[in-house]
């Protein structure tokens, strides 16, 4: 089995490509499939995040670009600053990646959480 090991500083011409959802980009330890179906296994430093054009290079020299998986958001809006104060903090609390924006924010689709921040005001 092939193994990655290294992230690369700099931009490089790719040989092949890994498709990975943000959940599995988080791990620096896995086993994983290029999207040539050959296998490998990840691992990098730990407290790696791999990033949609991100360069990695395996133990044979392989260069592998890394892209992100298509994935389902939830995209929550309010005008009114304290609500959106407030959703931030209980998603947070929760320790839910989010990404905030002027007035918005992203999270993974939870029908849960998304209920949640309708019920604080939020659409």
């Amino acid at each position: 089995m092939l193994t990655i090991t290294e992230k690369l500083g700099t931009p490089a011409t790719a040989s092949a490509s890994l498709t990975l959802p943000f959940e599995k980009r988080q791990k620096s330890r896995l086993r994983i499939f290029l999207d040539d179906n050959q296998e490998v296994a990840l691992v990098l430093e730990r407290g790696s995040v791999l990033r949609h054009g991100d360069f990695l290079r395996a133990d044979n020299g392989l260069i592998v670009e890394v892209r992100a998986a298509d994935e389902e958001v939830a995209v929550i809006f309010t005008k009114d600053s304290f609500l959106f104060a407030r959703a931030c903090y209980h998603l947070g609390n929760r320790h839910i990646p989010i990404q905030i924006g002027k007035g918005w924010l992203r999270i993974q689709r939870d029908h849960v959480l998304e209920e949640m921040v309708q019920s604080l005001g939020l659409t």
